[in-house]
């Protein structure tokens, strides 16, 4: 993503990241030897990777009258252990096999359970070492924030805002798979708190604050984030389904055996007819479904022209976003950016 090179951010995140593990390993260390494993999954977790939400909080800080610092990029990397939190709990949640090509954490740590030949199911043991695990990404997340020397109230409090969407999304996202009853709105908040937000917008406003900037410039990064994270979610919600294993680094299907109500979901419902409807509730969350189901489930999707109504919803919350991000006059070389970036969000592909 050519953006995201103009101050080499990818590389100062990673130096970033890097030095700050690096600086808190001694203090496991001293626990014992034990401990190295999961030191070693969090910094491969963390390396690596497209940046988005360091990139928009970098640029929300320059398009807010900010200046390129370090400690700008020290706080804008906190984002990516934050990131390392909400996506390994998760894969746990959603009991995931793989992520970016590579076994889910929670697997990881099962498949070292039994390569040792411990005691105890490893399943429950790898469970346990990712939700640890993540809990140390979350607390390490806020320790650099802080790190950075920037952190004063209201960057504090964009950061608890941002958590609390995630954390609450997150729970909505559970009780829509329970329920079984969910509606395109309900996939939609659900998409929005658990993501959208915390994708764009909040990483936005959290550079914002690093600028002390005021009020209209966080309301001119709501109206361009919120749909444009919608967006990239719901680009999210398609790939999850039809999706190149290669691209997304997950299974294709995944979504699907893992009941996920997305918006995409909703949609072919309200139009299905009833033996669609059937064959959806009969394989959607079958975590054991097989190619064959997952082609019947990607048709119905299609004929129902549910796929073809995301995509059009897609393309209107982007425009939406850029309209937005037009009147927001903000520095040329900012706005170029973000720009890029709405664009590279959105049009990842199949």
């Amino acid at each position: 993503m050519g953006a995201l090179d103009r101050h080499d951010l990818r590389a100062r995140v990673q130096k970033a990241l890097d030095g700050f593990i690096a600086s808190h390993r001694p203090h496991l260390d001293e626990m014992g030897a034990e401990l190295t494993p999961l030191v070693d999954a969090l910094q491969d977790f963390v390396t690596g990777g497209k940046r988005m939400r360091p990139a928009f909080c970098f640029w929300g800080h320059l398009g807010a009258g900010g200046t390129d610092r370090d400690e700008v990029i020290v706080a804008a990397a906190s984002l990516e252990l934050f990131q390392a939190c909400a996506i390994i709990h998760d894969d746990v949640m959603d009991a995931s096999d793989m992520r970016r090509g590579k076994p889910a954490v929670h697997r990881a740590f099962a498949a070292m359970h039994r390569g040792e030949g411990w005691s105890g199911d490893p399943d429950s043991f790898g469970a346990g070492a990712a939700i640890l695990l993540g809990d140390l990404a979350l607390a390490w997340a806020d320790e650099m924030l802080v790190a950075s020397g920037l952190a004063d109230p209201r960057v504090l409090e964009v950061f608890s805002d941002m958590r609390a969407d995630v954390m609450g999304g997150q729970y909505l996202d559970l009780l829509e798979q329970v329920r079984g009853q969910g509606t395109v709105e309900s996939a939609l908040r659900v998409a929005r708190y658990k993501a959208a937000k915390y994708t764009v917008e909040r990483p936005l406003h959290l550079g914002a604050a690093l600028a002390g900037a005021g009020p209209d410039v966080y309301a001119a990064y709501t109206a361009y984030g919120v749909p444009l994270g919608e967006a990239f979610q719901l680009r999210d919600d398609v790939l999850g389904v039809f999706g190149d294993p290669s691209v997304t680094g997950k299974p294709a299907g995944d979504d699907l055996r893992e009941g996920k109500r997305t918006a995409l979901v909703a949609m072919a419902l309200e139009t299905a007819t009833p033996a669609q409807t059937s064959l959806v509730r009969r394989h959607l969350g079958d975590p054991h479904l097989d190619e064959g189901g997952v082609a019947d489930l990607r048709d119905v999707l299609r004929d129902t022209g549910a796929v073809e109504r995301v995509e059009q919803l897609i393309a209107t919350r982007t425009a939406q976003a850029l309209a937005a991000l037009d009147r927001a006059a903000l520095p040329d070389d900012a706005a170029e950016v973000l720009r890029e970036l709405a664009v590279a969000a959105t049009t990842r592909a199949l």
